[in-house]
């Protein structure tokens, strides 16, 4: 029997995508009828989409190809899972290529949050309302991520690490696990902003957090800036330069003031 043929863009209900041959849902999942699946990507390239037992889909989710969900996922309504990036960004053009995208048991997404394709979210994280993971972005287990957070392409998230509302992780950022971001918290990986210029390219370097670093809220962290394990940095403060292991800084720009107290590990 051939494999079924999907359109670029069709959009296909539950009843039909399961008639296919293309869905594989476990015993109790519920998924609502309003819920839109897209299997073929812009290149008409299709994926088949699996979905564990017991998971929960809501009214209006749109799911691509290619996605699959842990045991007990939760993906509420006017999700978006699995969506092909398309376009220029970062000196690339994208080419609206589907790839795996990873929910892990547990998991649960909440209503208007988008995910694109390739991204991996661990275990028991909860991804708040209306955040936006780019492609090939990675989430570890047990983490939250706020409400309008924006995670641009590559970043890695650790392991229970907690991002508050509001707050701008660029592009190959990496947050080690237990790092805690407060509200508004901006990152920057181009120090002179150059795009789409043919004579130059960016060079473009992320800043870093380590195991158990804090920043508070309000903070800018520019390019290249490591912030060091157990590190603490004060609301309000502009980091240009690299926050020492158990430092405590603040200021702007932000100095070293003193020595954090770690917490747990």
């Amino acid at each position: 029997m051939s494999e079924p043929v999907f359109a670029s863009g069709q959009t296909v209900d539950v009843t039909g995508l399961s008639r296919s041959g293309m869905l594989r849902a476990g015993q109790g999942s519920v998924i609502s009828p309003l819920a839109v699946f897209m299997p073929a990507d812009d290149r008409g390239v299709t994926r088949p989409i699996e979905i564990g037992p017991g998971c929960q889909i809501g009214p209006f989710a749109v799911i691509y190809g290619g996605s699959v969900l842990g045991d007990g996922t939760r993906l509420e309504e006017h999700v978006i899972l699995g969506k092909p990036e398309q376009g220029y960004a970062v000196g690339h053009t994208y080419p609206g290529s589907g790839a795996a995208t990873v929910i892990g048991p547990g998991a649960v997404i909440r209503a208007g949050a988008i995910l694109y394709a390739g991204t991996e979210v661990g275990g028991g994280t909860v991804v708040g309302h209306h955040t936006l993971l780019r492609s090939f972005v990675t989430v570890g287990a047990d983490t939250q991520l706020g409400h309008n957070l924006t995670v641009e392409r590559a970043s890695r998230i650790g392991d229970r690490v907690r991002c508050s509302p509001g707050s701008h992780i660029t592009s190959s950022c990496v947050l080690a696990d237990r790092v805690f971001l407060g509200a508004g918290v901006r990152t920057v990986n181009d120090r002179e902003m150059i795009w789409r210029d043919p004579g130059r390219e960016p060079e473009l370097i992320p800043p870093s957090f380590g195991h158990g670093a804090r920043v508070g809220s309000g903070v800018t962290i520019l390019a290249g800036v490591t912030i060091g394990d157990h590190a603490l940095v004060g609301a309000g403060s502009v980091v240009t330069k690299d926050i020492p292991a158990g430092a405590v800084a603040y200021g702007v720009p932000a100095r070293v003031r003193g020595r954090a107290q770690q917490g747990a590990s």
